[in-house]
Order: structure tokens, then C-alpha cells, then sequence
């Protein structure tokens, strides 16, 4: 199992979630963050990170955002990771 960073984020990508990350597997696009699914421990640190609440349990996405699984997969591996906090595209 894994996490997903779904809609939420989009135009957001606050970055609280990957400092807590003990395994590094968050990446930066350029409008949002992606979880590499196989990475991912499942320690859910990132979760209550995230003020958005854009990062679900794999099983638990909702179902209108379940392309985000694919979509994190695919994109975690063309862009670079991230693991230290960075200013956010929107202001909370």
C-alpha cells in the first residue's frame, strides 16, 4: 500500500509533508507534490502534515481522485525529489 498526493495539492504544494518523511519519497512537479508508491513505508507521518489535506491511504482516496494514483507513480519518477520545506505556490 501507499500514499497519493491528490487534487488538493494542485496550485498548493506545500512542502510541511516531506520534512517529516522518514524515507524521502515525496518529488516536485511544477504545481504539485507527488508520493513514489514504491518508496512510500505507509507511516502516514505526512498526512496530518498536510493543511490541505491532499495525501490519502491508497485504499481511502477518494473516488473522484483515484487517477492520482497513476498519476503519482508516473510522475515521481521524472521529477526530482524533495525533502526540505519550501515556500508554497498558494498562501494558506
Amino acid at each position: 500500500m501507499t500514499h497519493v498526493v491528490a487534487e488538493p495539492c494542485f496550485g498548493c504544494k506545500y512542502t510541511d509533508c516531506v520534512v517529516v518523511c522518514p524515507v524521502e519519497c515525496f518529488y516536485e512537479g511544477e504545481q504539485m507534490l507527488y508520493i513514489h508508491p514504491d518508496e512510500c513505508i505507509d507511516c502516514e507521518a505526512c498526512v496530518p502534515e498536510c493543511p490541505v489535506e491532499a495525501i490519502f491511504l491508497e485504499d481511502n482516496l477518494p473516488e473522484k481522485w483515484k487517477d492520482f494514483t497513476e498519476l503519482n507513480a508516473e510522475m515521481a519518477l521524472k521529477c526530482e525529489v524533495i525533502t526540505e520545506k519550501k515556500e508554497p505556490l498558494a498562501k494558506q
